[in-house]
C-alpha cells in the first residue's frame, strides 16, 4: 500500500498584486505532473461517498484513476458520462461542501481536489482536442424547447440530446451561458471555456436560437402550437434586489446583476474597444457577502477602483462566499467592513452617489437561515466615501414567463413550484429547474436539477 499523502497538491495562481489589475484567471491549473500527484492520493473506496455527494453523479473514482495511469483523455470521457461542463465546474462549483466534504481521505487529511482534477481534464480535452462527440444512435423524433441557456439549461440539453431527442435553446441575450457569461467575471471563468462547452453542445446536435425572450417573443403555450413536445424552464433567478433605503436612485447605485453584465458580457472592462463604459470612480463599496459580492468587489478594482470597501451585515464565519473566493479578495487588497449595514446613501450636487450611511452590528440569536440574526447597535452610524455602490444582496425571480403562461403555478416569492423528484411544474408538459425554482444557488446544483428534469422528460416523451 502507497504511503497517504496528506496535503493537496497547491493549485499555482497569479500573484495577488499582478492579478489585481487584470482580467486574466487567477488559477493558473494542474500541470500532467502536478496532475497525477494529486490523483495518486485518491483511496480508491469501494463504496465512494463521493459521488452521493456530486449533485451529478460523476464516478470520481475512474475519473480519477485514470489520470493517475495518464489516460488523461479516458478521464474526460468518464466525466463526461455524467458532465456535459466539466470545465466550468472544475472552476467554479463549491467542491469543498460537496464531493470533497465527504471525501473519506479528509476525515483526517486534506481531501483529494477534485475539483481542480476535473478541471485539468477538461482543460487538457480542449488543449489536444481529444474531444469525442457520441455517436447518437437512436432518434426518437420529439422536440424539447430548452428556456435559458444557463447551467440547467445546457444540463437538459445534453442529456436530452443523447438520449435521442431534438432540442432547441433559446435564449433571451446575444450569447448562450446564462449566469455562466453575464455572472461570474473572465477572471474566475473566462467566457472563452463556456463558449467552448457551449459548441461541444452545438456539435452534438442542440439548435441554439438567441436573442429570443420566451414570454414577450413567443409564449411557452405558443412553443406548443409550434411543435414542441414539452419544455424546461431554466432562465434563472436574475431580478435585482435592492435595501430599499434613502438614496438608493442616485446615479452610480448599481446592482450587481447590472454592474457583472456589463462588465462581462458587454465587455466594459475592454472600453473603448468595446463600446461599454461604466463609471464608477476611485472609491467603490459592495454591499454583501456571497460569491456575487466577491465578484463585484474584485471587478471593481480591475476596472481602475483605488479603494474597494465590501460591506456585510454578519461576520466573515457567516459569509455565504467560498472560502477561496474570500482570500483571493483578500489578498488583493478588498477591505472588509463586517458587522456593517448600509442606512443611508448620499450624493454630490449632480445627483451621483458620494458617501454611505452605515451602523454597527452585532449578532444575535439564529434567524430561519441558521445564521446569527444581526442587530444594530444603537450611535454607531459612521460614512463610508464612495463614488459608486454596487448592491450585491442577492435576486429574485423575473415575472415575465410566469406571468405570460396559464396553469404555471409560483410560491409567494414568485418561483415556479415544481415536483422535487421530477422537475415537473403544474403545467402539463412543463419542467422547471435551477434558481427559478429555488432562488440563487450554485452552478452544479442548477445542474443536478437539470439532470434531474432530463430524466423526467424523457420518460413523459416515452
Amino acid at each position: 500500500m502507497s504511503k497517504i499523502i496528506p496535503h493537496s497538491i497547491p493549485m499555482p495562481r497569479q500573484d495577488p498584486q499582478v492579478r489585481a489589475h487584470n482580467f486574466d484567471e487567477v488559477a493558473l491549473g494542474f500541470t500532467e505532473e502536478m496532475a497525477q500527484q494529486e490523483a495518486a492520493r485518491c483511496l480508491q473506496c469501494k463504496k465512494a461517498a463521493c459521488i452521493k455527494g456530486c449533485p451529478v453523479e460523476i464516478d470520481i473514482p475512474a475519473f480519477i484513476a485514470k489520470i493517475a495511469e495518464g489516460d488523461f483523455a479516458g478521464a474526460l470521457r468518464k466525466v463526461r458520462e455524467q458532465n456535459c461542463l466539466p470545465a466550468v465546474c472544475g472552476r467554479v462549483c463549491p467542491q469543498e461542501d460537496q464531493c470533497e466534504k465527504v471525501c473519506v481521505l479528509g476525515k483526517k487529511h486534506e481531501p483529494v481536489a477534485i475539483g481542480r482534477l476535473e478541471r485539468f481534464v477538461a482543460d487538457y480535452g480542449s488543449q489536444t482536442d481529444e474531444i469525442e462527440i457520441p455517436e447518437i444512435k437512436v432518434k426518437t423524433g420529439k422536440r424539447i424547447a430548452v428556456v435559458g441557456s444557463g447551467p440547467s439549461g445546457l444540463t437538459v440539453a445534453g442529456d436530452l440530446l443523447q438520449l435521442g431527442h431534438e432540442v432547441t435553446i433559446f435564449e433571451a441575450f446575444h450569447k448562450a451561458g446564462g449566469v455562466l457569461v453575464y455572472g461570474i467575471p473572465e477572471f474566475r471563468l473566462p467566457k472563452d471555456i463556456v463558449q467552448r462547452e457551449i459548441d461541444y453542445l452545438v456539435r452534438l446536435g442542440v439548435e441554439l436560437r438567441t436573442n429570443f425572450i420566451v414570454g414577450r417573443t413567443k409564449t411557452i403555450d405558443e412553443l406548443f402550437e409550434d411543435g414542441y413536445d414539452a419544455v424546461f424552464i431554466g432562465v434563472g433567478a436574475g431580478l435585482p434586489m435592492f435595501m430599499n433605503i434613502a438614496g438608493e436612485n442616485f446615479g452610480g447605485v448599481y446592482s450587481a446583476n447590472e454592474f457583472l453584465t456589463r462588465t462581462n458580457l458587454m465587455k466594459a472592462y475592454l472600453f473603448p474597444e468595446y463600446d461599454t463604459p461604466i463609471k464608477i470612480g476611485p472609491r467603490v463599496a459592495v454591499v454583501g457577502g456571497g460569491n456575487v459580492a466577491m465578484d463585484s468587489a474584485r471587478t471593481a478594482l480591475r476596472l481602475g477602483a483605488e479603494e474597494v470597501n465590501l460591506v456585510y451585515r454578519r461576520s466573515r464565519a457567516e459569509m455565504p462566499a467560498r472560502d477561496e473566493e474570500i482570500e483571493n479578495a483578500e489578498e488583493e487588497g478588498i477591505i472588509f467592513n463586517l458587522l456593517t449595514n448600509p442606512t443611508h446613501i448620499f450624493a454630490n450636487g449632480d445627483g451621483w452617489v458620494n458617501e454611505i450611511e452605515c451602523v454597527r452590528m452585532e449578532l444575535g440569536e439564529p434567524d430561519a437561515s441558521g445564521r446569527r440574526r444581526p442587530v444594530v447597535i444603537e450611535g454607531s452610524e459612521f460614512c463610508v466615501k464612495a463614488d459608486a455602490l454596487v448592491m450585491a444582496i442577492g435576486s429574485g425571480a423575473n415575472p415575465l414567463i410566469t406571468s405570460t403562461t396559464r396553469d404555471l403555478k409560483v410560491n409567494d416569492w414568485g418561483y415556479i413550484i415544481v415536483d422535487e423528484m421530477t422537475g415537473a411544474t403544474s403545467k402539463p408538459g412543463v419542467y422547471a429547474g435551477g434558481d427559478i425554482v429555488t432562488g440563487s444557488a450554485t452552478v452544479i446544483e442548477a445542474m443536478g436539477a437539470g439532470r434531474t428534469s432530463a430524466r423526467a422528460i424523457h420518460k413523459y416523451l416515452s
